[in-house]
């Protein structure tokens, strides 16, 4: 298995996915689908490497089963597992 590496500027695992825990500007986290407000516009993470990035974050490793060949189709496979995995 080769070394994936975290495209600069993706962003998708920043739009994608829900986050339940509080992200500092979003104390109820963010729905699915909807841009973390963090997220710069150049879809860098202002809390790259601060403590106050949620632990979700933190713990999210890039590889080609989530982030595929690009952002567009990282945005797809991620919305896929989150529907895959939404409790109702």
């Amino acid at each position: 298995m080769k070394n994936f590496q975290c495209r600069i500027g993706c962003g998708a695992c920043c739009i994608a996915p829900s986050i339940s825990s509080p992200i500092p500007g979003m104390p109820d986290g963010k729905p699915a689908g909807v841009r973390c407000i963090q997220l710069t516009d150049d879809n860098l993470c202002r809390l790259y490497g601060r403590p106050e990035r949620p632990e979700f974050c933190s713990s999210y490793c890039a590889s080609e089963d989530f982030c595929g060949a690009s952002m567009i189709e990282a945005l797809e496979l991620i919305a896929l597992l989150e529907a895959a995995t939404e409790t109702h």
